[in-house]
């Protein structure tokens, strides 16, 4: 039977795949790696699709997989626990400068950002530091880190990764750090960020162990990147227990950002405002186990947003588009789910091979943000149409808030 609100792609051999896509388009390799993925024997029930879909490793971005006995490491991915925080404020858009470019610039020096030597994080303070670590990143590390230890001691390669530096630091690419307007003029602080170098340690590490035991028990698969653990094994426990603090290091991280942030706001507008109006943190590269349809299973989100129902939650769009603060409508068939953005039309090389420093120029009017050739592979037309996005799962989330940048941070 046909649904006005979602597509079905039937996949032979394979559970089927529920599409929030109409009006949306959906490369075909897209659909491809979505078959492979429905292919695998432990998925449970059916695979639900955001319209924000496109090309990932192993599994595509936007996705929701749920599992039985079994987890695929690179559908979490290596970004774990990436995800959104915003804070609404008792300012306006009358409080902010005319030239905002003291406040961007403060926010820079405040969150240490990028792949620059420079920028990748605090240096122990015994090397001369460029940005001492504020008091926010020592409270918060103490919180983490007997748990990282007792995970050290089984995987002791993860010692040495950027962790206790990278807390409180702002990734590369479609990261961001952003001041916004909402409808009525407040003004709001959001941002986009994950895991870091440490995540990226752990989700290395456990897709090569999973590879390593696909070959070792001579599994074949259509897609290497779909390697699994297995539960009830040492792998599998291992993973659960160190992707579980990565999400948890992952939201600390935007945590102790969003506290500097603030602080550095401050700075530049001296009027007192408040910011525990309203916040939001939610990931969107992470997996939980969640009881659906009678079951506990294993949910992984690979871009894509809790939505229970009454659950707030962050959908931004590109550089220079609209953001969205939703309430989850709670629908079973998406696994209580929504997209995590509007989603990638075309690869970064290809951007940068099409679009010019023009271009981007044009695209971002209105937004105090770089507009440099490094960018470029972020300009809003490398995405999908955020507005077409929305309505194509109106049935999955209401619209609280509309936000709109008016100062941009990237990496």
């Amino acid at each position: 039977m046909k649904n006005e609100n979602y597509d079905v792609l039937n996949v032979d051999d394979g559970r089927h795949v529920k599409m929030w896509t109409k009006g949306v388009p959906v490369e075909d390799v897209a659909k491809k790696q979505l078959a492979n993925t429905a292919k695998m024997p432990f998925i449970y029930k059916h695979i639900a699709v955001m319209p924000d879909v496109h090309l990932g490793k192993g599994s595509t971005i936007g996705s929701v997989i749920p599992t039985l006995g079994a987890v695929i490491p690179a559908a979490v991915g290596v970004d774990i626990g990436c995800g959104m925080m915003a804070a609404k404020t008792t300012l306006t858009a009358n409080d902010l400068p005319d030239n905002l470019s003291a406040l961007r610039s403060a926010i820079e020096r405040a969150i240490p950002h990028g792949m620059s030597p420079k920028t990748r994080g605090y240096r122990g303070r015994d090397e001369g530091s460029w940005n001492t670590p504020p008091a926010a990143v020592d409270v918060a590390w103490g919180q983490l880190k007997d748990e990282f230890d007792a995970i050290c001691l089984k995987t002791p390669k993860l010692k040495t990764t950027n962790n206790y530096r990278h807390l409180g630091t702002l990734g590369s690419g479609n990261h961001f750090v952003e001041v916004c307007l909402d409808e009525v003029g407040f003004v709001w602080f959001m941002l986009h960020s994950g895991s870091r170098g440490v995540g990226n340690a752990i989700g290395t590490h456990f897709i090569e162990l999973a590879k390593k035991d696909m070959r070792t028990h001579f599994i074949n698969l259509p897609d290497q990147d779909l390697a699994y653990l297995a539960e009830g094994t040492q792998h599998y426990n291992d993973y659960i227990e160190a992707v579980s603090w990565a999400q948890k290091f992952a939201r600390t991280n935007r945590d102790v950002m969003m506290h500097n942030l603030i602080a550095a706001v401050r700075t530049v507008i001296t009027k007192p405002f408040e910011t525990h109006v309203e916040a939001v943190n939610c990931h969107h590269n992470y997996v939980q186990k969640e009881h659906h349809f009678g079951k506990d299973v294993l949910i992984t989100r690979k871009g894509a947003v809790s939505a229970r129902p009454g659950e707030l939650g962050i959908i931004p769009g590109s550089m220079g588009a609209k953001s969205f603060i939703v309430r989850g409508k709670g629908n079973p068939d998406s696994f209580n789910s929504c997209s995590h953005g509007a989603g990638r039309t075309m690869s970064r090389t290809e951007a940068k091979r099409r679009f010019t420093v023009d271009d981007q120029v044009k695209a971002t009017e209105g937004v105090e943000c770089r507009k440099d050739e490094n960018v470029i592979d972020e300009i809003p037309m490398a995405y999908k149409d955020i507005d077409a996005v929305m309505h194509a799962q109106r049935d999955l989330v209401d619209v609280v808030h509309i936000l709109k940048q008016v100062v941009c941070v990237k990496g």
